[in-house]
């Protein structure tokens, strides 16, 4: 087994260009298909009703399996997971793609659609969470961690407008196709080129149920001190994120303007914020202390957030956006790399299915909270509310003696 593993670290930086390509190129076309399917909506419906239905469709499902998928992550080979959890999101958007030529084409079978993709989601990511630490020495997970949060800002900028200029150009069903592309361009990197061994806990027989695997989970994260308090400032940082997150679009439309431009400026200022930040980690890897590199990370969103409920000029809002864009690499990579240096290999997809529950239901619960309040009292002051917890939080976070004891660099274990 150490023999295996040295091979693979050796060819550690061949083995993860490898495996980000393959899920840069498949996530690109996700993206689009995202993109796609929303705008689609929007202007056959028109209705806030239909674009909210579409939301839940695409969060529930992926809420539902997170932990199961995390059991699933720990008990079989993960690069098969993440490898069929491709194969049934590209299987689905070509029945689709077939419908809509054919004709079928019901809002209704895209919402079905939403699902099914939330749910394939629901599975990979657990096991892309998991797999790293397997090809990826200790001291390069912050650098790999951070590129591909680079990777994924630079998809969620470009993929927009290709998605929007390719509407303009041809019908839906060829980026439908597209996806389906992509999602094969992944699968086949993964199966042909790509050499992970098993881990551990796959390899043998399994001897316990699901069920107990799960609770195994759930013991694991409640005897672990470290880890109830991490989820649980998660749990109310997701909460307090809603209104920077769901109502700014809402907020620029009702205080500066409903131009569209407007509201491309925002999510391109966001884009470039998250594209720097990213490099920024990657480069400089952060804090030598994790918990205090997403202590600054979350002081920086905190005060962007009370300063977009202030903010009276627009170019300024830009600015504070496109900070907030840069701490968010700045918090995500630490938060990543830490799970993935604490936790025992054996656990490690059941923690991150416990992690993909927390980060999918927060936010939406969050929407279910401030969503109606911002109808009733203005954005700006939701914000400015929101900010102030956030900055008290991040103290918090600074000053809890148990995390930050688990924040420190992890010795060399050779």
């Amino acid at each position: 087994m150490n023999a295996t593993n040295n091979t693979l670290k050796e060819n550690w930086l061949k083995n993860i260009i490898l495996f980000l390509s393959s899920q840069t190129i498949s996530l690109f076309g996700s993206s689009l298909v995202q993109y796609a399917i929303m705008w689609h909506i929007t202007l056959k419906t028109e209705s806030g009703l239909m674009m909210t239905l579409y939301i839940i469709c695409g969060f529930i499902p992926t809420f539902i399996l997170s932990p199961v998928a995390g059991v699933w992550a720990d008990r079989y080979n993960r690069k098969i997971l993440i490898m069929l959890s491709d194969g049934l999101i590209a299987m689905a958007t070509l029945i689709l793609a077939i419908l809509f030529l054919m004709g079928f084409d019901s809002i209704w079978l895209l919402f079905v659609m939403a699902a099914i993709r939330a749910f394939g989601t629901g599975i990979q990511t657990p096991a892309v969470g998991a797999i790293l630490p397997q090809i990826v020495p200790k001291d390069k997970l912050t650098k790999v961690n951070g590129a591909n949060g680079s990777i994924q800002a630079v998809i969620m900028f470009v993929s927009p407008m290709v998605s929007a200029a390719l509407l303009g150009m041809a019908s839906i069903e060829i980026i439908f196709f597209i996806d389906v592309i992509t999602a094969a361009i992944a699968i086949v990197t993964l199966l042909a080129f790509l050499n992970i061994s098993v881990h551990e806990k796959a390899a043998k027989k399994q001897t316990t149920s699901y069920l107990s695997d799960f609770k195994q989970g759930l013991q694991y994260v409640n005897n672990h001190a470290f880890l109830k308090k991490f989820f649980l400032f998660f749990a109310v940082f997701f909460v307090l994120m809603a209104p920077a997150a769901f109502l700014t679009p809402l907020q620029v439309t009702r205080t500066f303007g409903d131009d569209v431009w407007r509201l491309t400026a925002i999510e391109i200022a966001f884009s470039i914020g998250m594209m720097a930040g990213g490099g920024m980690i990657a480069s400089w890897g952060g804090f030598q202390n994790k918990i205090k590199t997403m202590t600054f990370a979350s002081l920086v969103m905190g005060a962007c957030t009370l300063a977009l409920g202030i903010i009276p000029v627009f170019w300024i809002y830009l600015v504070f956006m496109a900070l907030f864009g840069v701490a968010m690499p700045i918090f995500n990579t630490p938060t990543t790399v830490l799970l993935q240096e604490k936790i025992e290999e054996d656990y490690l997809g059941r923690v991150f299915g416990v992690m993909g529950m927390i980060s999918t239901s927060m936010m939406p619960l969050g929407m279910l909270i401030f969503g109606p309040i911002a109808d009733i009292i203005k954005i700006e002051w939701l914000l400015i509310g929101t900010g102030v917890f956030i900055i008290i939080l991040a103290v918090f976070l600074g000053r809890n003696k148990g995390l930050v004891e688990a924040g420190e660099p992890a010795l060399k274990e050779s």
